[in-house]
């Protein structure tokens, strides 16, 4: 399977649409801090590009660094070993209404 058919297999699988934003994105892990940065980012998930990544199916907790933080539920759901990990998010309340303020500023090209 060349990579265009293996990219164009995984968009299919995707139900939100993904925007390229990088942002500062700090990790509590129990009583760990990672740093991370966002590569892509979408209703259901993002990619955090970092050398330190946890395993498939851990559970922790994002700080997403943007003008107001958004706090965000995350769980690995892919890691790409060297380069980072693909994960689904969960909000809540206020969180979600930022973290859905961003993507719409995306979605305009702002």
């Amino acid at each position: 399977m060349s990579n265009e058919e293996f990219e164009a297999r995984r968009s299919e699988r995707r139900q939100a649409p993904r925007f390229p934003y990088q942002a500062p994105v700090e990790i509590e892990w129990g009583s760990a801090r990672l740093r991370a940065r966002t590569r892509d980012i979408s209703a259901s998930g993002m990619f955090l590009e970092s050398e330190d990544v946890l395993w498939v199916g851990a559970g922790f907790r994002a700080r997403l660094a943007v003008e107001r933080p958004v706090y965000l539920e995350c769980s690995v759901k892919r890691v790409e070993p060297g380069r980072g990990m693909g994960v689904t998010v969960a909000l809540q309340d206020e969180q979600s209404r930022r973290f859905e303020a961003l993507l719409a500023k995306l979605a305009a090209g702002d």
